[in-house]
């Protein structure tokens, strides 16, 4: 099957169990703060919700700082999301049967009974998919024989039959099979040679002369039904004429109908089904399974093997991908396709966003200077003690929003989970947040259209329109000589993205301010500042935080 899809996950996890996965996810462009809430509420949800997979997850490619913490912290990177649009892997079946191709047709029609299934997967030896057995197709054979006489489809073991009929082998040469016509012999004896032919099977009850004469027409198989004598010297014929002789206790006419059913399931099989792959839109494989007759699809991974079953019970109102969001609340920072997923929690310290649930959920705005202070606080709460790698992430990205405590967004609440996580980890929070800021303050490697994109996050305004502010931290007077390069890189983004300001902030962690290059409608951003740009750049001393000083002004001007 085809289907066109953005990139796959880049760093997938497997689902180790069938509970239902709830995404953990920051905002896109993400930062430390982003990261590090969802690895540790990913895994504070795990340990106190038993019913769940948590999955910390990400929107994007990290940036220094972050690399860093994860880094110095040892924490998994998590998966890449590339959007909750539901996948084939999040409604299929994956608890289900597939047979051998040498299985009976019998056992195999059972099976599909049992499971309420329209269709089951076949397989090779080596557990390949090689087509599927569908109840259509049962269904055509068994009418297609009502009009002729039956026939074994493909070279069946006596064994299969013995089984089939419920009966016992009075002689049989090693591995025979049977691939004829099926014949329930009720005619005169002198007929036998015109209709019956070497290699069929033929079903007598006790007519000695009936035995004899179907033995000597060399057929493969023999079955005396209704419990049957063998005449005299006929298991001797059988051997010479290579003829296999099994009894039974049902009636000719059953016995003759368990025959066909015998017959492997490779001989029926529909070698063309519709696949699909565990990554496979749910959207475009709808309309492929409505074209097919059996209303389904079989999941193979990159080994062609069945890995799950989709069909229309999975496919009808199927539930959403669900999804935690933290750090954000914004529906230009989420992640693509959060329309269709189902919101199932909100923890931010940022104001209330444009994000619109279609049920009520936990929403949590607290105004503290990070998302991961809210976090490292239930885990308290709820008396769960971090892995370290996790407390790691959290420290960090506590010290990172609030820089080293500094920035104006920065609570009593803060210092004290600072303090706290630092303990816990025999870390001093400030020692740790100076080496993490001089660590990701090199910047020279970086072209100015990655600065200006690594960290940006937009905002809506009235009438559509939208401005984005980025941030970069530096050590002193860092890109100072860069400012024409990022003056172009920034007018370059604003006008690439129709926003109606794109400012950069380049923020001083040391001298505690921020020089501002902005794009677009640098009046606005002058009227919000009470200052004149020098060559579109504000000086902002005593600015640090986006959150609370930049961003709100920006906004109230606009």
């Amino acid at each position: 099957m085809t289907t066109q899809l953005p990139a796959p996950e880049e760093t997938a996890v497997p689902r180790e169990s069938d509970k239902p996965r709830v995404h953990v996810v920051g905002h896109r462009n993400p930062d430390t703060d982003s990261i590090a809430a969802a690895i540790g509420y990913a895994e504070l949800k795990g340990a106190i919700d038993d019913s769940c997979e948590y999955v910390a997850c990400r929107l994007g490619e990290l940036n220094p700082q972050t690399s860093w913490a994860l880094d110095r912290s040892g924490a998994e990177l998590p998966m890449l999301l590339e959007h909750v649009l539901l996948r084939v892997e999040d409604v299929m079946r994956s608890s289900f049967p597939s047979v051998s191709h040498e299985e009976s047709v019998r056992d195999a029609g059972q099976l599909m009974v049992s499971e309420g299934l329209e269709l089951l997967p076949v397989v090779d030896d080596d557990g390949v998919l090689l087509g599927v057995l569908t109840e259509e197709r049962l269904a055509r054979r068994y009418v297609r024989e009502s009009r002729e006489a039956s026939r074994l489809q493909s070279p069946t073991k006596v064994d299969e039959i013995v089984e089939g009929v419920a009966g016992e082998v009075l002689y049989a040469p090693e591995d025979h099979r049977a691939a004829g016509r099926v014949w329930v012999l009720a005619m005169d004896v002198s007929s036998l040679l015109r209709d019956v032919a070497e290699g069929d099977v033929a079903v007598v009850g006790d007519r000695p002369d009936a035995q004899l004469r179907a033995v000597e027409t060399e057929v493969a198989l023999l079955i005396l039904s209704n419990d049957a004598e063998p005449c005299e010297g006929l298991l001797e014929a059988a051997e010479e004429h290579h003829t296999a002789v099994i009894r039974t206790s049902l009636d000719s006419y059953v016995a003759g109908r368990m025959v066909t059913l015998s017959t492997p399931c490779k001989a029926l099989l529909d070698r063309d089904p519709l696949t699909a792959r565990p990554d496979d839109l749910i959207s475009d494989v709808q309309e492929e399974v409505k074209d097919v007759s059996y209303r389904g699809a079989v999941v193979v991974d990159g080994d062609r093997r069945p890995i799950g079953l989709v069909t229309r019970a999975e496919l009808v109102r199927p539930r959403p991908r669900r999804v935690i969001l933290v750090d954000h609340a914004e529906q230009a920072q989420a992640v693509q396709g959060i329309e269709h997923a189902e919101i199932v929690e909100i923890l931010d310290h940022h104001h209330i966003g444009s994000i619109e649930t279609k049920l009520p959920v936990t929403a949590t705005f607290d105004p503290v200077g990070s998302t991961s202070t809210l976090v490292a606080e239930r885990f308290r709460s709820h008396g769960v003690e971090p892995t370290r790698e996790t407390a790691t992430m959290l420290l960090a990205a506590l010290l990172s929003d609030t820089v080293i405590l500094n920035s104006p967004t920065t609570t009593d609440r803060d210092r004290v989970m600072a303090e706290d996580l630092g303990d816990l980890l025999g870390l001093d929070p400030v020692e740790f947040g100076s080496a993490m800021f001089k660590a990701s303050s090199d910047l020279t490697r970086y072209t100015a259209d990655e600065l200006v994109q690594r960290d940006a996050k937009s905002y809506e305004l009235p009438g559509g329109q939208t401005l984005a502010i980025a941030q970069v931290e530096v050590v002193g007077d860092g890109l100072a000589d860069r400012d024409e390069e990022l003056l172009q890189a920034v007018r370059d983004r604003c006008e690439r993205d129709a926003h109606r300001i794109f400012a950069l902030m380049v923020t001083d962690v040391v001298g505690k301010g921020t020089r501002l290059v902005v794009a677009g409608d640098v009046a606005a951003a002058e009227r919000a500042f009470d200052t004149r740009a020098v060559d579109d750049v504000l000086d902002l001393p005593g600015v640090m935080s986006r959150k609370k000083q930049v961003a709100p002004r920006l906004l109230a001007a606009t």
